[in-house]
């Protein structure tokens, strides 16, 4: 991985909070690490009350014995700038600090990430404390990455705050530079909502109504970027004082909140949070599209910086992972790019709100299940260091935009409230996971030529660039509805839908047909749901027609030259994939079992609890057995292969 070159290959181990235990137990905590095969901690992610029990009054002491203490056993050190939480000192010196909901309660502290992103004192103290840090650390032997706040936006995406609306019109004039245009472009003529001034304009606060839907989306903007300048503001202190030491914020998988897009571009190393839960068994499909995602923000391995090793303590019934989960599900993390496996947390907490979180130790110490699982799984991580910074290549792509996922599902005030992107990306990841097709996912400004399929499940706010973009692309290419409906700044285009969408693909779109809930919409490929559209052929060839109700008859899938539309919600996208599969590099699977290709290596997963018999494509060497395999082989229920491909690199 790039910049962790000094802890050679697999990265294992998670965070660790030895504030919450006595000291004599960190002696034992990192022998039980070195047993394991931990080479990697994620150290004070919490510990600014520590670290900083008054202003400007520091107690470091703890924190160098426990950095010394890894680091005599091996163990590495994820060092946290301890800026997630402020402490209580500062919150009741300054109340402001704390975040205000849309309905002007200002928050009490008692969680965590109790901040407004905005708050200029929050900045100051955060600022000081990283140098702090930075000063202190920079020259620690254990130290191999910076860790910056904490998976920003999981409680707190934005405040309501006059800071924040004062930071707010800050952003909109430069973004703007006069009011004349903010009204252009928010269209405040409509409920009489024109502006002579940015002093009058406050965040979208709970209002009467529907609040105007081009002031929720640079809201939307505004909070992903001022969340992002809070971050910016750590990693400028960093790289001054450690320029060397790369640095990382945990994301949270496909959010909503923050657009990874331009947040991955300020992290030197991406790491992601994973928790698929136990209980749905399709929950590895779902997990697999956000480690492509990963993958794809930097086109580089990236890093699993929290899992569970079994049960988690939020959802409304936290079930266990049964036996070989833990296992099975590391394993697919490492076949989708990262470059290693890292768990909340390595003893489990005996109070607070995580206390019946799973850890890497369980409560019940060494004798426990968990405590043989993570036994078996540093040992299988050691096996497969070959894997570090070993690349994917993939030859189709899915395109995410955030600012048109933002658009898309605005509150209020659109055709319907049950087009969802993460339900539409899935519709058409699910049948190419199912066959081994590599995927990458991909903004849709981004050079595409690379691929030979691109899928756009939705793109409801579509520029003239993107629109370029995608025209540039000659491959095959599939465009999911809801399309080219709107512009930046939320307004529909001219003469409707596809807007600059329409020369390519032959279409414009009559009238949007939403459906109710429970009601089926028949087409010639297969039933659809939810959304269909009633479109005129301009210079597009039907290939699918609707059959039944009101748009019996009229196109549902059209084509012109390579690319396809889909004007509804198909139930199963097969029919339009297929043809356009031929001669892409796959693996025939049976269901439930996930093939995935990571350079010269090949993961076959099963993910059933059943045994499953895969043929494989050609022979190689089971690193985690060390067996030479050719031919049909048997996979145990939820057991896995990593294959070294003869020949391959």
């Amino acid at each position: 991985m790039v910049g962790l070159t000094r802890v050679p290959g697999l990265l294992f181990g998670g965070d660790y909070n030895p504030e919450q235990w006595p000291e004599e137990v960190w002696a034992e905590d990192a022998r039980l690490m070195a047993e394991a095969g931990v080479n990697l901690a994620t150290v004070a992610v919490f510990s600014w009350s520590r670290l900083e029990p008054r202003q400007g009054e520091y107690d470091f002491g703890w924190l160098d014995r426990v950095l010394d203490l890894l680091h005599a056993h091996g163990v590495a050190a994820d060092l946290a700038t301890a800026t997630a939480t402020p402490p209580p000192w500062l919150v009741r010196e300054h109340p402001d600090v704390m975040p205000v909901n849309a309905d002007g309660v200002r928050l009490e502290f008692g969680s965590r990430q109790g901040y407004c992103p905005s708050s200029p004192v929050f900045r100051e103290h955060l600022v000081r404390l990283t140098t702090a840090m930075a000063t202190r650390y920079r020259n620690h032997p254990a130290l191999v990455m910076w860790h910056i706040g904490n998976e920003y936006a999981d409680h707190t995406l934005e405040c309501f705050c006059p800071e924040s609306a004062r930071h707010f019109r800050e952003w909109l004039t430069a973004r703007y530079g006069d009011v004349d245009a903010l009204n252009a472009a928010w269209g405040t003529s409509c409920w009489g909502q024109h502006y002579t001034a940015f002093a009058q304009i406050e965040p979208p606060r709970t209002a009467p109504g529907p609040v105007n839907p081009a002031q929720v989306l640079d809201w939307r903007r505004f909070c992903s970027d001022a969340l992002l300048e809070l971050f910016l503001a750590e990693k400028a202190v960093l790289r001054a004082i450690t320029p060397f030491v790369p640095i990382t914020t945990n994301f949270m998988s496909i959010l909503h909140g923050l657009d990874y897009w331009k947040w991955s571009a300020a992290l030197d190393v991406v790491s992601d949070d994973a928790y698929p839960d136990p209980a749905d068994p399709e929950s590895h499909v779902a997990v697999a599209l956000s480690y492509d995602l990963m993958r794809s923000l930097k086109q580089q391995p990236w890093l699993l910086l929290e899992s569970a090793p079994s049960a988690v303590s939020w959802r409304e019934v936290n079930v266990p992972k049964p036996p070989g989960m833990m296992r099975l599900h590391s394993l697919q993390a490492l076949a989708h790019g990262s470059d290693g496996v890292l768990f909340f947390q390595w003893r489990q907490a005996k109070y607070g709100p995580e206390k019946f979180h799973s850890a890497l130790l369980p409560h019940g110490g060494t004798a426990t299940r968990g405590w043989q699982d993570t036994l078996r799984l540093g040992q299988d991580l050691r096996k497969l260091g070959e894997l570090a910074g070993a690349e994917t290549k993939a030859q189709v792509a899915i395109v995410l935009d955030w600012e048109s996922w933002w658009g898309l599902e605005a509150p209020e005030s659109m055709p319907s409230n049950r087009l969802k992107l993460k339900d539409l990306l899935l519709a058409w990841y699910r049948p190419l996971h199912a066959r081994g097709v590599a995927v990458d996912l991909a903004p849709p400004g981004r050079d595409l030529s690379g691929y030979r399929l691109v899928i756009v499940p939705n793109l409801y706010l579509c520029t003239d660039e993107q629109a370029e973009a995608l025209a540039a692309f000659d491959g095959e290419l599939i465009v999911g509805p809801f399309s080219g409906v709107v512009d930046a700044a939320d307004q529909v285009h001219e003469g409707g839908a596809p807007g600059p969408l329409r020369d390519l693909l032959g279409i414009e779109v009559d009238e949007f047909w939403p459906l109710q809930d429970g009601v089926t919409q028949d087409t010639t490929a297969g039933p659809a749901r939810t959304w269909a559209e009633w479109i005129r052929l301009v210079d597009a060839e039907p290939v699918a027609s609707y059959e039944g109700g009101e748009l019996h008859g009229r196109p549902a899938i059209t084509r012109k030259g390579n690319v396809t539309y889909v004007s509804c919600l198909l139930d199963d996208v097969t029919p339009v994939l297929a043809p356009l599969l031929g001669g892409l590099d796959h693996v025939d699977v049976p269901e439930g079992v996930e093939a995935v290709r990571r350079g010269g290596h090949l993961f076959l997963l099963n993910h059933t609890t059943t045994r499953q018999q895969v043929t494989l494509p050609r022979p190689g060497t089971d690193l985690l057995t060390d067996t030479a395999l050719h031919g049909d082989i048997e996979l145990a229920p939820r057991d896995a292969v990593v294959l070294r491909i003869e020949g391959d690199k």
